[in-house]
């Protein structure tokens, strides 16, 4: 399979509330758009002459209407296959000091906040589901992260 030299750059943010849930969206139902009605994290593109830290914080303020900070590295994925097209998902966590309650999603059709182990039962957009379960053996495991906001 031909691939580009250079696959499209998408940042996405693994967000905890502040009781340690996984703030993730409900797409929306429209057959326009690529996996409707199928629950995400937050992120999106990354856009010309944009790194991928500056695209997450530009793109939690669109679709949550916060300021992100505070944020960490998680992992980089080349998704090859599984989403729309390849590209290279650069995975960010914050601890967030609000709940879902807190928050107004400004794009998809609802917000909600699910336990780590919930998040395990979830049908998550292309390849999310790896993402946040191999967030969470980490999670589980790595004591040297913060827990708390």
């Amino acid at each position: 399979m031909f691939m580009p030299k250079s696959l499209p750059q998408v940042a996405t943010a693994i967000l905890l509330d502040r009781n340690g849930d996984l703030l993730i969206y409900l797409r929306d139902d429209k057959l326009t758009i690529a996996f409707p009605n199928y629950w995400d994290l937050f992120g999106g593109q990354v856009q010309e002459g944009e790194s991928p830290e500056q695209a997450l914080v530009r793109e939690i303020q669109e679709e949550l209407g916060i300021y992100l900070e505070g944020f960490h590295k998680f992992r980089v994925y080349e998704c090859l296959e599984g989403d729309v097209r390849p590209n290279v998902k650069h995975v960010y966590w914050a601890k967030l000091d609000v709940s879902a309650e807190d928050l107004t999603l400004r794009e998809g059709q609802r917000l909600a906040g699910v336990s780590l182990e919930e998040s395990k039962n979830t049908r998550f957009a292309n390849i999310l589901s790896r993402v946040v379960n191999d967030f969470v053996q980490w999670y589980a495991t790595e004591p040297s992260h913060e827990k708390s906001p």
